[in-house]
């Protein structure tokens, strides 16, 4: 018969593994639904009151959005639409804009090393079995031949253009890249991406409001 201390144990390394497996992704969808409910407020609730929060959270909430986009935890979410949202519901000034895209950049080099990290310590098999971890094995490797080829400048440049950005992060990590040299370089290509996402919108978001 199997000891209580025994069943313990096993429960408390299920418990473990449930969190490794399953933790991340349950913190992301809890943080998408905050956020919604928050805009929802906004527009159909207690706008005074949703005001209020945005202006003591708003750049806390994006931050922590960012974060975990920039982690690719994600996926499921239009990450383009994140610092337009930010502008549109928390910007009244030019100091604002670039504050949001300061943070916004912040958020995602924060998720980018925290990946670049778990994939510099742990490896392949590591990333490649967690269920949160969304990026096939196929498409890793492809991003890997860029690298190789490309060497480091490719990150700053993939992170600053649609649909790539991240996806070198992994690949930095399996070569065990230096962590302040991924860190710059990814800062820099994310900046980037925020600005000329945040200057588009400044520009063209009041036509595109217009229409709605």
């Amino acid at each position: 018969m199997q000891s209580e201390s025994g069943t313990t144990t096993v429960d408390g390394n299920r418990a473990r593994r449930f969190l490794a497996d399953y933790g991340p992704l349950v913190l992301a969808i809890f943080v998408a639904v905050a956020a919604l409910i928050g805009i929802a407020l906004v527009f159909l609730g207690d706008e005074e009151l949703a005001r209020q929060w945005l202006s003591r959270y708003g750049l806390l909430a994006l931050f922590a959005i960012l974060t975990l986009e920039g982690a690719m935890l994600l996926y499921f979410a239009p990450s383009e639409a994140l610092v337009p949202a930010g502008i549109t519901l928390l910007a009244d000034s030019a100091l604002d804009h670039v504050a949001i895209v300061l943070v916004a950049a912040a958020g995602a080099t924060v998720g980018q090393w925290a990946l670049f990290a778990l994939a510099k310590r742990y490896g392949r098999e590591f990333l490649l079995d967690k269920p949160w971890f969304r990026v096939s094995e196929s498409s890793v490797r492809r991003f890997e031949g860029w690298f190789d080829r490309w060497g480091r400048v490719v990150i700053p440049v993939s992170n600053a253009l649609l649909f790539t950005r991240g996806m070198l992060t992994v690949p930095a990590g399996f070569a065990e890249m230096d962590d302040v040299e991924f860190i710059a370089l990814s800062a820099l290509g994310s900046l980037l991406f925020q600005t000329w996402l945040a200057a588009t919108w400044i520009y063209l978001g009041e036509y595109v409001t217009a229409l709605f």
